[in-house]
């Protein structure tokens, strides 16, 4: 028997068993996957997402992974047009910040369960029965989903994702190498024909985040992200025949999701992150939310764990709900009017306009 059980260990799962466990909250953490992964992913830290981990003890050694205040250098058609220092946020891949939290947790003697996938889940009145592909059960006071935006947690519970997906909008991303290419920028290409290419650095790597507009065939259907497809789309914005892409280690598809479940607590499960809500990628507001979800959350179980009556109990598990779920509609409000601000500075760019240019 565990206080919380934790399904997924992204920033958010490891965020939440950090928090509970220097709350005194026995917990344990779940991944359906084999081991930790290597792929960028969300790579921004805005101020909101720092300070609840300078809470957790871990933002001096994120800061001496990351890149703080990080130059935009924008280029039309291939020239270089302007160079924007973007302060108040830290730069470094998803894989590095999952790192310094897992270590973080061990110094707690927690570790993540990897290759542990859930199956089935049961609750009653004094806990959760989790019961795992293979066939064990996890018996826990309450079972946290934070297992991203497929989130089983969340399926499992029968909770509507409302929303929309915009296929149309569909970009590519991956990890690759550029050598020759300056890593003290994050480089982005616009082309008058509304084409998007962003290459950022990630910081003690030789690699950079590519995120592009998706390459489609001569009938417009979308191909697959490959490395050929990356360098054709890199010759194509940057026009710097010098430079040739290698070693992609990540390679993906991303689209437009705009969606938030219909409730984020059923019962004595509780969803965080993308598992409860995700959104377009602009202004890094994602990974910053589901942190934010993780430390309200905690505090939510930790309160309801220190109450010996029921009705007690449940005001602090209510709050919660009553705090997230305002919180992520108003952030998906403000991720899609970034976006939307975002693809119309690129069509005023495809038209050639001195405004587009800035």
């Amino acid at each position: 028997m565990t206080d919380v059980l934790i399904a997924g260990s992204g920033p958010t799962g490891l965020t939440l068993a950090c928090d509970l466990v220097r709350r005194g909250v026995t917990v344990r953490v779940i991944d359906q996957r084999a081991s930790p992964h290597r792929e960028s992913r969300g790579k921004s830290l805005n101020q909101d997402g720092l300070k609840v981990l300078t809470d957790l003890g871990v933002a001096g050694r994120l800061a001496a992974v990351g890149i703080p205040d990080l130059t935009f250098r924008k280029y039309f058609d291939g020239a270089h047009v302007n160079d924007t220092p973007v302060p108040d946020f830290l730069f470094l891949a998803q894989w590095q910040i999952e790192a310094v939290l897992r270590d973080r947790l061990a110094q707690f003697g927690v570790h993540v369960e990897y290759g542990a996938t859930l199956a089935d889940v049961r609750q009653d009145p004094t806990g959760v029965d989790a019961e795992l592909a293979d066939g064990w059960v996890i018996r826990a006071g309450y079972l946290a989903g934070c297992d991203g935006g497929r989130s089983t947690t969340r399926t499992l519970l029968g909770v509507a994702f409302e929303g929309t997906s915009e296929e149309d909008e569909a970009m590519v991303v991956g990890d690759v190498t550029a050598p020759g290419l300056g890593r003290d920028v994050w480089h982005q290409w616009f082309t008058s024909d509304g084409g998007v290419m962003l290459l950022c650095p990630m910081p003690g790597t030789d690699t950079f985040q590519l995120q592009a507009s998706r390459e489609r065939d001569e009938h417009g259907r979308p191909l697959p992200p490959s490395l050929e497809s990356f360098q054709r789309l890199f010759d194509r914005h940057a026009r710097m025949p010098g430079i040739r892409l290698g070693e992609a280690t990540w390679l993906s598809t991303w689209r437009v999701n705009v969606r938030m479940a219909a409730r984020i607590r059923e019962g004595r499960v509780f969803l965080a992150g993308d598992a409860a809500h995700v959104q377009p990628i602009a202004g890094g507001l994602g990974m910053n939310t589901g942190i934010q979800d993780a430390a309200a959350l905690a505090r939510t179980l930790a309160a309801a764990l220190g109450e010996e009556t029921g009705p007690a109990r449940e005001a602090a598990l209510g709050a919660y709900e009553a705090e997230r779920l305002p919180a992520a509609a108003e952030v998906l409000t403000e991720a899609v009017r970034r976006h939307r601000r975002v693809l119309a500075a690129v069509r005023t760019a495809g038209n050639g306009t001195e405004s587009g240019r800035g």
